[in-house]
């Protein structure tokens, strides 16, 4: 991706977020030095909790059919899920737009619930995991949404209207995407772990690579260990 397209998408979704009454923290707006700035200083977990923009196309280059806007907002660590003390839990909004995949993969740590907040239809389709972590194309998956029990076949569709949600357990398959407009998307979960807990069943690239054709906009958390790892190494505690 070229970050001149990564600066549009990033003022593209503030406004759609904004359309649908969601308004982000103030360091969804600093710019890479007063990030870097705030980091060395009084926001060290914008780094160490990777909070912020994430602007992936899966290394394919295809963002329009393959790919997805998220922005952090929230996220503990793990050695808080262990103890079940301190900040154990994540947050982010999602962009899906309309026809866009997000591919088919699991967590195995990660429980997740993922909300429709507004726009089109969600997409889900679902599979569980075998004991190996491999897809079961077999099996019914059992899931919740809003509170409610329900029954699928392996490889089936759910279809969540805005203000409905479910919830994916560790080794839940799946896959989502928008129908009839783009989705807002919300995701309420454990500590999110995008380094080490995500299992696709395609390989693909979880980051974009991004080719500077112009300076960016707002960092993406990709970007930090280029732009702020040596203040990491040398000043965050």
């Amino acid at each position: 991706m070229n970050r001149s397209q990564v600066n549009e998408i990033i003022a593209r979704s503030d406004a759609f977020m904004r359309s649908h009454g969601f308004v982000l923290p103030p360091f969804a707006y600093w710019s890479p030095e007063e990030l870097k700035a705030h980091v060395a200083s009084d926001a060290p977990a914008i780094f160490t909790a990777r909070l912020g923009w994430d602007i992936t196309d899966y290394g394919k280059g295809r963002f329009d059919e393959l790919g997805l806007v998220l922005f952090t907002l929230r996220n503990g660590t793990l050695d808080a899920l262990r103890s079940g003390q301190g900040v154990s839990y994540a947050e982010k909004l999602m962009i899906t737009a309309k026809d866009q995949v997000n591919p088919l993969h699991r967590h195995a740590v990660k429980t997740e619930d993922i909300i429709n907040r507004g726009g089109g239809t969600l997409v889900l389709q679902m599979y569980n995991a075998r004991d190996d972590g491999t897809v079961d194309e077999d099996s019914d998956v059992i899931v919740a949404t809003d509170a409610r029990r329900r029954v699928l076949k392996a490889g089936a569709r759910l279809a969540l209207a805005p203000g409905e949600s479910v919830t994916l357990l560790p080794g839940n398959w799946h896959a989502f995407w928008a129908e009839g407009a783009d989705v807002l998307m919300g995701e309420v979960s454990t500590v999110n772990d995008d380094l080490t807990d995500n299992y696709f069943r395609e390989p693909v690239g979880r980051f974009s690579t991004i080719h500077e054709d112009t300076i960016p906009s707002h960092l993406l958390v990709s970007d930090y260990y280029t732009w702020l790892g040596q203040i990491h190494e040398e000043k965050i505690p």
